[in-house]
Protein backbone atom coordinates (compact mmCIF):
# COMPACT_ATOMS: atom_id res chain seq x y z
CA UNK A 1 0.00 0.00 0.00
CA UNK A 2 1.32 3.52 -1.09
CA UNK A 3 1.15 6.35 0.94
CA UNK A 4 0.96 9.86 -0.19
CA UNK A 5 1.02 13.27 0.85
CA UNK A 6 0.02 14.12 4.60
CA UNK A 7 -1.53 11.32 7.17
CA UNK A 8 -3.17 13.75 9.59
CA UNK A 9 -6.01 13.83 11.85
CA UNK A 10 -9.41 13.95 9.93
CA UNK A 11 -9.85 12.46 6.31
CA UNK A 12 -6.26 11.90 5.98
CA UNK A 13 -6.17 9.56 9.28
CA UNK A 14 -9.82 8.06 8.38
CA UNK A 15 -8.94 7.32 4.70
CA UNK A 16 -5.67 5.32 6.04
CA UNK A 17 -8.06 3.50 8.81
CA UNK A 18 -10.39 2.12 6.46
CA UNK A 19 -8.03 0.84 3.57
CA UNK A 20 -5.78 -0.91 6.36
CA UNK A 21 -8.58 -2.40 8.16
CA UNK A 22 -10.50 -3.68 4.63
CA UNK A 23 -7.07 -5.31 4.00
CA UNK A 24 -6.81 -6.66 6.97
CA UNK A 25 -10.68 -7.78 7.29
CA UNK A 26 -10.34 -9.22 4.09
CA UNK A 27 -7.50 -11.31 4.91
CA UNK A 28 -4.68 -9.81 4.25
CA UNK A 29 -2.10 -10.94 6.90
CA UNK A 30 1.02 -9.34 5.51
CA UNK A 31 0.83 -5.64 4.87
CA UNK A 32 3.85 -3.27 3.51
CA UNK A 33 3.39 0.44 3.87
CA UNK A 34 5.36 2.81 1.07
CA UNK A 35 6.16 5.62 3.08
CA UNK A 36 8.52 7.02 0.23
CA UNK A 37 5.89 9.80 -0.56
CA UNK A 38 4.39 10.52 2.88
CA UNK A 39 5.19 14.32 3.94
CA UNK A 40 3.42 14.25 7.24
CA UNK A 41 2.22 11.87 9.91
CA UNK A 42 0.59 13.04 13.39
CA UNK A 43 -0.54 10.98 16.49
CA UNK A 44 -3.30 10.10 14.98
CA UNK A 45 -2.20 7.78 12.32
CA UNK A 46 0.42 7.04 14.22
CA UNK A 47 -2.18 5.23 16.21
CA UNK A 48 -3.63 3.90 13.50
CA UNK A 49 -0.16 2.25 12.25
CA UNK A 50 0.18 0.99 15.89
CA UNK A 51 -3.37 -0.87 15.79
CA UNK A 52 -2.70 -2.59 12.48
CA UNK A 53 0.78 -3.74 13.63
CA UNK A 54 -1.13 -5.46 16.54
CA UNK A 55 -3.90 -6.58 15.12
CA UNK A 56 -1.74 -8.20 12.07
CA UNK A 57 0.76 -9.78 14.56
CA UNK A 58 -2.37 -11.23 17.01
CA UNK A 59 -3.39 -13.22 13.84
CA UNK A 60 0.07 -13.91 12.74
CA UNK A 61 0.64 -11.24 9.84
CA UNK A 62 3.23 -8.55 9.81
CA UNK A 63 3.18 -5.01 9.16
CA UNK A 64 6.15 -3.43 7.58
CA UNK A 65 7.53 0.14 6.00
CA UNK A 66 9.75 0.95 3.06
CA UNK A 67 11.33 3.57 2.93
CA UNK A 68 10.71 6.36 5.66
CA UNK A 69 11.57 9.60 4.78
CA UNK A 70 11.92 13.36 6.21
CA UNK A 71 10.20 14.42 9.03
CA UNK A 72 8.45 11.06 9.09
CA UNK A 73 11.38 9.20 9.70
CA UNK A 74 12.15 11.56 12.34
CA UNK A 75 8.89 11.47 14.01
CA UNK A 76 9.23 7.34 13.74
CA UNK A 77 13.02 7.36 15.43
CA UNK A 78 11.67 9.83 18.02
CA UNK A 79 8.54 7.55 18.60
CA UNK A 80 11.31 4.38 18.82
CA UNK A 81 8.68 2.95 16.40
CA UNK A 82 11.55 1.86 13.76
CA UNK A 83 12.72 -0.54 16.06
CA UNK A 84 9.39 -2.48 16.56
CA UNK A 85 7.50 -2.35 13.29
CA UNK A 86 10.36 -3.34 11.02
CA UNK A 87 11.62 -1.08 8.06
CA UNK A 88 12.71 -1.42 4.71
CA UNK A 89 14.33 0.37 2.14
CA UNK A 90 14.48 -1.91 -0.51
CA UNK A 91 11.13 -3.50 -1.34
CA UNK A 92 12.02 -6.48 -2.85
CA UNK A 93 14.08 -7.17 0.53
CA UNK A 94 11.15 -6.36 2.64
CA UNK A 95 8.98 -8.66 0.55
CA UNK A 96 11.05 -11.52 0.97
CA UNK A 97 10.97 -10.95 4.44
CA UNK A 98 7.24 -11.89 4.87
CA UNK A 99 8.66 -15.32 3.53
CA UNK A 100 11.73 -15.55 6.20
CA UNK A 101 8.62 -14.57 8.93
CA UNK A 102 6.26 -17.18 7.61
CA UNK A 103 9.27 -19.81 7.81
CA UNK A 104 10.57 -19.24 11.01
Amino acid sequence: MKLQGRATFGRDSASLSDCLRKLIDGGERNVLLNLAGLTQLDSSSLSILSQAYVRLRREGGSLKLLSPRGSVKLVLETLRLLGVIPSYEDEEQAVVSFGKAASA
